[in-house]
């Protein structure tokens, strides 16, 4: 295992890295993907995701020195080891695209015939439903006569769900037959067939920067609504090529189709920054559903079912430190447009007047720099939280409080007495809630953004 020094690979791969000396723990950033490593865990995280490390980051003379293959092929690079000079060689997630664009140029796919988007909807329309479950509505583009292609996170957690057609006719949905959680993708069956032809794929190394897209999808519920736009990028992370384009889209609009000019499909529209000038929006790239369909044609498909649940049928008899265990489990990480929001620290306890009451800390990093811009996503997340506990423990009353803590060298000034405490050393503690939720008959909710 190859331990290099922390801030030259991050430089290298043109990723920000923040050292938080307070708790030894490096936070790396680079567009979509955030990597934390923290010194002596054999455990990194990775968009909210835990994974192991054969090696633990660790400070040597000094300098805090991190995994180089985890860290590089978590950014997008390659990383290869050459046993005859010993050399490890590292190619960008950068040079590994220009690449993939050179090779492009020199093996251009043949051209089909560009239709207007007047002429991609007509070809396309009737093969984009609109998906509503018991937890969530998006959108899914037929592929099939019984199977639709659509998000991961559209069908997770449901347990029912049926898909509406252009001209109002209702399906009812079997469950999952096949999935990529990591790309965000499923492939869902519908109980009979749709009256409706599958679309057509495009090639994957067809795609450039440039090219002109229209996106259909049922964004707020409104079925079938398009949109025009540019590829404005293409990204890979975390193994996942994404489609950036500037064709707008919205929530519910996950699943829909991203077509190119031939009126194929490139992409499944999943995801867009919010309340920002420029249309930043993202699809996953065509290429991730092949491997589905191969489990399909080949039989290694699952029975049509619904995703199986990640949480408890109920929390009636579990511990505090049972309950504290599915919270960091289930609700430890909150994906927003600007990245991953660590929440940590989790307590659980129940108070003299019967209250459950949840507390934990956010990442005072993520708070400082990305609350203007992720709020309502954190909101969100926490009456999410909160409905979900309380629907676990029907007969509770559950209150959360999650708070902004960290330590500074110096006393902050504009705070109330009481958020400000005198560690000694030069030390001083900041600590406040940022959100107190409490749910019993009715939610009432505060925050501090």
């Amino acid at each position: 295992m190859t331990l290099v020094p922390m801030r030259s690979v991050f430089a290298a791969l043109h990723a920000d890295v923040v050292w938080e000396p307070e708790t030894k723990t490096v936070i790396g950033r680079k567009g979509y993907t955030v990597v934390t490593l923290k010194v002596g865990s054999k455990q990194a995280i990775v968009n909210g995701k835990k994974m192991a490390l054969d090696a633990p980051a660790e400070v040597r003379g000094g300098v805090t020195l991190v995994p180089l293959r985890f860290v590089g092929e978590a950014l997008g690079a390659d990383v290869k080891w050459d046993a005859k000079t010993k050399t490890v060689r590292i190619k960008s997630a950068e040079a590994l695209a220009a690449e993939r664009k050179q090779k492009l140029k020199q093996e251009p796919a043949k051209p089909s015939a560009k239709l207007t988007p007047a002429e991609i909807v007509e070809r396309n329309d009737e093969s984009v439903v609109m998906i509503a479950t018991n937890r969530a509505q998006g959108s899914g583009v037929v592929i099939s006569p019984d199977l639709i292609l659509t998000n991961y996170h559209v069908m997770d957690g449901a347990t029912s769900g049926h898909a509406v057609m252009i001209n109002d006719r209702i399906y009812e949905i079997a469950g999952v037959i096949a999935y990529d959680e990591n790309a965000d993708l499923a492939i869902i069956q519908t109980k009979e067939p749709l009256p409706a032809q599958g679309v057509k794929f495009g090639s994957p190394n067809s795609i450039a920067k440039g090219d002109t897209v229209v996106a259909i999808g049922s964004p707020h519920g409104l079925r079938n609504t398009v949109s025009e736009g540019l590829i404005s990028n293409i990204i890979r992370e975390n193994g996942v090529t994404y489609l950036q384009t500037s064709a707008p889209i919205d929530s519910g609009s996950s699943g829909g189709g991203l077509f190119n000019e031939s009126g194929e499909l490139i992409g499944i529209t999943t995801s867009g920054y919010q309340k920002v000038n420029a249309d930043l929006n993202f699809a996953v790239s065509i290429e991730h559903v092949h491997r589905l369909l191969l489990q399909i044609a080949s039989g290694e498909a699952n029975t049509a079912a619904f995703l199986p649940s990640k949480l408890p049928s109920t929390l009636k008899g579990a511990s505090e430190s049972e309950i504290v265990k599915l919270l960091e489990k289930e609700f430890a990480y909150v994906q927003t447009s600007q990245g991953t929001a660590e929440i940590k620290d989790w307590q659980a306890k129940r108070d003299a007047e019967g209250w459950l009451v949840l507390t934990a800390n956010i990442d005072p990093l993520f708070y400082t720099y990305y609350i203007e811009s992720s709020r309502e996503e954190l909101r969100n997340w926490a009456i999410n939280l909160g409905l979900t506990v309380s629907g676990l423990l029907p007969d509770e009353a559950v209150e959360l409080i999650v708070y902004y803590d960290r330590t500074f060298d110096f006393k902050p000034r504009g705070l109330n007495a009481d958020e400000v405490t005198d560690l000694g050393n030069g030390k001083w503690k900041v600590r406040y809630p940022v959100i107190h939720l409490q749910v019993k008959e009715q939610l009432h909710i505060e925050t501090r953004f």
